[in-house]
């Protein structure tokens, strides 16, 4: 079996965190050794620095700062387990990776895609994943399930942004998706779970099938 990285992408409320762990269910159920994990997070340290990146503080966080701590954490994730467990014959499913960057610091924030760039070069040149699924939402559906489901806290510093930044999110997302169809698969998620599951499981067959 060969290993595989597959991330999933998308805005809020769209779903990934159901449907990742629905797909990892599939593929054991098929033999594959499965790592589930995401980003920011993944290991302890790079879980450390994905709580100093949510948590909503007293104190602006400027958006280099948020830009190079998402690569931190990044780089502990990917030499600590990602690389590891592909080399094995795992298959890693992330929810979200470098494209989440591209989407939200750079559509979002508006930072520099060059920025961006240099640091996908120093961390991870070469390393991008077999497959992305993009589960794609209007803005302002993904924004009304995740109100739902914010708990006692409320919103992290990212889900309590405006609807606008959450447009440009999408857009980038979009624009990704369209300039990679190789990589990417758009998975319509303003349907039912379990069609947005059974869409998910097709796409993932033949790749099944191709790592055998």
């Amino acid at each position: 079996m060969h290993g595989r990285f597959i991330t999933f992408e998308g805005g809020e409320g769209a779903g990934k965190s159901t449907q990742i762990a629905r797909a990892a269910e599939w593929l054991r159920a098929r033999g594959v050794e499965v790592v589930l994990t995401r980003e920011p997070g993944g290991t302890p340290r790079a879980e450390r620095l994905r709580t100093i990146l949510l948590e909503r503080d007293a104190e602006p966080m400027p958006q280099s700062c948020e830009l190079l701590l998402m690569f931190a954490a990044r780089a502990t994730h990917l030499d600590n387990l990602v690389r590891p467990a592909v080399a094995r014959g795992a298959w890693v499913l992330c929810d979200r990776f470098t494209d989440a960057t591209y989407a939200y610091q750079g559509g979002g924030r508006g930072l520099p895609k060059a920025q961006i760039d240099a640091l996908v070069a120093l961390v991870h040149a070469g390393l991008w994943p077999d497959l992305t699924l993009l589960l794609d939402l209007p803005v302002a559906a993904g924004l009304a399930r995740a109100s739902n489901r914010n708990g006692a806290d409320g919103p992290d510093r990212f889900e309590a942004e405006q609807q606008a930044f959450f447009e440009r999110v999408r857009a980038t997302y979009l624009e990704r998706a369209r300039a990679e169809p190789g990589r990417f698969r758009v998975i319509d998620a303003s349907h039912s779970i379990d069609e947005v599951t059974r869409r998910i499981e097709a796409t993932l067959g033949p790749l099944l099938e191709a790592s055998r």
